[in-house]
């Protein structure tokens, strides 16, 4: 490095530069997830200006600065820069109220340049203060976006944090370009891992009903099973969509979660914000050539998730009554779509076994957080301490619903319904060994969060379903 490099200030942007992420957006979710009430001025707020509304943003919300995905090259040249005795800069268009905490929590810089007052610090406003501060090409500037070219054109050279080749190209023409540092980008199998698509499992319920009626040969109430099954997938997706943008800080603390597409800031936040609206409009296009009573539960499905992902999840107890909920509003859709009234005994046993289902999750999460010698885990109301009693708990459901299966085959309509119901008595047994296995591996840590994905992975549940389904069958 030449002297005079030494002496020329390092001026590094925040969004989608140092950080894989935009404070801006992040800053509405928070707000989603914390005050909700509050989203209903975020067009007043706007109407008076960007900077009033990024203003008033920060001052609703706030970070755990530590959470943050960043751009590990990036702070790797600022703190090169820094060691050198050059002058760095955080230079912004995000709110002073947030800059300046998290440059404090990075002790990178010398000094920040942010949104202030009246004034959106983007484009041609960042280029006209640090020439004011610096001199023109009296700086060198790392920026990601097309906003950046003001600056780029006034700095003395350029480091361009983007895979986009008009963009590189447009930068070389305003400048000189020191450094190129690629960005990720994100491809199809992104947005599908976003989506979810092994959750869509769970969807197999809607063709409960239908098969406990014996009607798996109609190919009208298949049709119908199938639609359903792909508008609760639809549906689920977006909630997964919504449930992981409220939730970025959470997963960003978690071993597995912070992998996720949103957390990791391979997916733009404001993404998710487009594929919601998208996936619920598909959803409920779906469940329009199904019975109006569908589109009821549908809706209350999406009703539910929704308060479930902005509040009862962090309610001890609740939350798996909600899961447990969710899980049979997906065996009541199922009746719905196909005009199939479920049983009180079919209700009755998915309910308790679900409930088991949910505590495994919960128990799964938990034994996680014991391993990382924490004493909660993020977004939750349990600790470390509960796991006795989420297995006591647990497990008891899961016999209680074998409890519900038994009494279901003693009851009098049963030589109704099935010639040799005898043979249905070998189920409990089954059953009552895939409950116990199940808790067991959950005990051992060998169960990951969704117990429904493991069993319908696992080789011995398999097993265990078409033993049953033969039992079923003969009888």
């Amino acid at each position: 490095m030449n002297s005079t490099t030494a002496t020329v200030p390092l001026c590094v942007d925040c969004d989608g530069t140092l950080i894989r992420t935009d404070l801006l957006h992040e800053s509405v979710f928070l707000l989603l997830k914390h005050a909700p009430w509050k989203l209903v001025l975020l067009p007043w707020w706007l109407l008076r200006g960007k900077a009033f509304l990024k203003e008033r943003l920060a001052q609703a919300v706030q970070f755990d600065w530590s959470t943050l995905p960043l751009n590990e090259e990036v702070v790797a040249l600022a703190r090169q820069a820094r060691e050198a005795g050059r002058p760095v800069v955080l230079a912004t268009a995000s709110h002073r109220l947030l800059a300046e905490p998290l440059a404090r929590h990075l002790g990178l810089f010398d000094d920040v340049l942010a949104t202030d007052g009246p004034t959106n610090l983007s484009g041609s406003r960042k280029s006209d203060q640090l020439s004011e501060r610096f001199g023109p090409k009296g700086f060198d500037y790392v920026g990601n976006d097309r906003k950046d070219l003001p600056v780029w054109s006034a700095a003395r050279q350029a480091v361009v944090v983007s895979s986009d080749v008009r963009l590189i190209e447009a930068a070389k023409s305003a400048t000189r370009v020191s450094r190129v540092i690629p960005s990720h980008s994100p491809g199809l199998r992104a947005y599908l891992k976003a989506l979810r698509l092994h959750q869509w499992l769970k969807n197999v319920l809607v063709f409960v009903p239908l098969v406990a009626a014996h009607r798996l040969t109609s190919s009208e109430g298949l049709v119908q099973a199938l639609l359903g099954f792909l508008a609760f997938g639809l549906c689920a997706s977006a909630v997964y969509v919504l449930n992981d943008l409220v939730d970025l800080e959470a997963d960003r603390r978690h071993v597995r979660k912070r992998n996720r597409p949103f957390a990791s800031g391979l997916i733009p936040v404001w993404h998710g914000a487009f594929m919601i609206p998208a996936l619920l409009g598909a959803s409920f296009a779906t469940a329009w050539w199904l019975p109006i009573e569908f589109v009821g539960v549908l809706a209350g499905y999406f009703l539910c998730t929704l308060a479930y992902s902005l509040a009862l999840k962090r309610q001890v107890v609740v939350d798996v009554l909600m899961l447990a909920g969710l899980y049979t509003l997906r065996v009541v859709a199922g009746g719905a779509a196909t005009g199939i009234v479920p049983s009180f005994w079919l209700l009755a046993f998915s309910m308790f076994i679900f409930l088991s289902l949910a505590l495994v999750k919960r128990y799964s999460e938990l034994l996680v957080t014991l391993q990382q010698d924490q004493d909660r885990p993020s977004g939750r109301g349990y600790t470390v301490t509960d796991l006795p009693v989420l297995m006591s708990v647990g497990t008891s459901a899961g016999m209680v619903a074998v409890l519900v299966f038994a009494l279901y085959i003693n009851n009098p309509d049963i030589p109704a319904v099935y010639d040799n119901p005898l043979w249905l008595w070998l189920v409990p047994p089954l059953l009552l060994y895939w409950v116990s296995r199940l808790w067991m591996k959950t005990h051992r840590g060998e169960v990951d969060d969704d117990p429904l994905v493991f069993a319908l992975r696992d080789w011995q549940s398999l097993t265990v379903v078409g033993l049953s389904a033969v039992l079923f069958s003969v009888a």
